[in-house]
């Protein structure tokens, strides 16, 4: 069944088994459930980003909106594929449509910020190679007589003139860069377009981070920093993308980053949950009242209290009865129990050496006769 494959492809996608995920939600989507097309068009929508295939997955997101307009998910999806597809006005357009749909989603609100750094940079770019184009310039059509005289003694200085060119072209390249984390990891992305694998250098360290990258244009990007806390460097795992760089930094403790960067002493006011005493087994359960109240204590005075109590008649007898019992060897209960069964309730006897040897007769009071209930 379609919803069978579904769950398969939803435990296959948490193992990272993306190709197999791939192959149980297209097996759904073959089936005639029309129920839940959109949440299956969604899901193979995910896998497909995985496997950064992103046209494709903007096909399947498409298509789940088409069949349900008010599928946040499909709408968050889109958006991913379209910015990895490079089309950042667009997917800001969708990760702000979907935000409307589902505002509690923070994760949009993240990924409109990441679409305007990068329509921000796309601009910023532009103007760089607008001021380079300008300070290359052979000729000037405004060039005056008396800077050729002041060329003709540049040329004839043994000292020479920097070009403007220059200092536009060899400016420290930037970049934007943001992060998030779990409860495991830092995640470091740099928004860094088409950058060889073999030209991107990370170097992690406890508490420390670099990042040196040899862009296509010939200019060198870098970026150090201390780190807040520390990380295992050994568990870093770095991805280069067409459209990014992404920094996966295992955590050394498992705590709250308050931020990125930092000398150290943000870490003493994080403070964590201390673990209880296993010896302290007092029971401290929620209450709207400002005082505590220890239940063990509670229940032994309630023990007590039934001890000392003093009973009339019936139930003094009663209770008697069930101290003996209670008090008593193995031996005294079989005789308690067999005596009260065969006499009807008639006898109770505590000596198991007389009643275990025959059945135990009925001895009603005196006065009184015992007659056997028919139903």
């Amino acid at each position: 069944m379609a919803t069978d494959n579904f769950a398969k492809g939803n435990e296959e996608f948490v193992n990272e088994n993306y190709e197999k995920a791939l192959e149980l939600y297209t097996e759904a989507l073959n089936t005639d459930d029309e129920d839940m097309r959109d949440d299956y068009y969604a899901a193979r929508a995910q896998v497909l980003l995985k496997l950064e295939r992103y046209s494709e997955a903007l096909e399947d997101t498409n298509k789940s909106t088409e069949i349900n307009p008010k599928n946040s998910k499909a709408y968050y999806r889109r958006g991913i594929a379209l910015f990895h597809l490079e089309r950042y006005e667009d997917a800001l357009k969708v990760f702000t449509a979907g935000h409307v749909l589902n505002s509690e989603n923070s994760n949009f609100n993240t990924w409109i910020r990441k679409c305007e750094a990068e329509i921000d940079l796309s601009k910023q770019e532009k103007s760089n190679g607008a001021e380079a184009r300008v300070g290359v310039s052979d000729s000037s059509p405004m060039e005056t007589s008396s800077s050729k005289e002041s060329e003709k003694k540049t040329e004839s200085s043994s000292i020479p003139k920097p070009n403007p060119a220059d200092a536009v072209l060899n400016a420290p390249v930037k970049a934007k860069h943001d992060w998030y984390q779990t409860q495991t990891h830092v995640v470091l992305t740099i928004l860094i377009k088409n950058v060889p694998k073999d030209d991107c250098h990370v170097d992690v360290q406890e508490r420390s981070l670099s990042c040196t990258v040899k862009l296509p244009s010939g200019n060198d990007y870098s970026l150090e920093m201390d780190l807040a806390h520390n990380v295992i460097p050994d568990k870093t795992l770095t991805k280069v993308l067409s459209s990014k760089i992404e920094i996966k930094m295992k955590k050394q403790a498992e705590i709250q980053w308050k931020k990125l960067e930092g000398d150290g002493q943000e870490e003493e006011k994080i403070k964590q949950i201390p673990i209880q005493n296993p010896t302290d087994t007092t029971h401290k359960y929620p209450t709207s009242s400002h005082k505590t109240r220890n239940w063990d204590k509670l229940e032994q005075e309630v023990k007590e209290e039934e001890k000392t109590e003093k009973l009339e008649g019936d139930a003094a007898l009663n209770k008697l009865f069930q101290q003996i019992y209670s008090d008593g060897t193995d031996e005294t209960k079989k005789a308690m129990m067999k005596s009260f069964s065969e006499s009807g309730g008639t006898v109770l006897s505590t000596n198991w050496g007389e009643i275990g040897e025959k059945k135990t007769e009925i001895k009603p009071p005196d006065g009184m006769e015992y007659k056997k209930w028919e139903c």
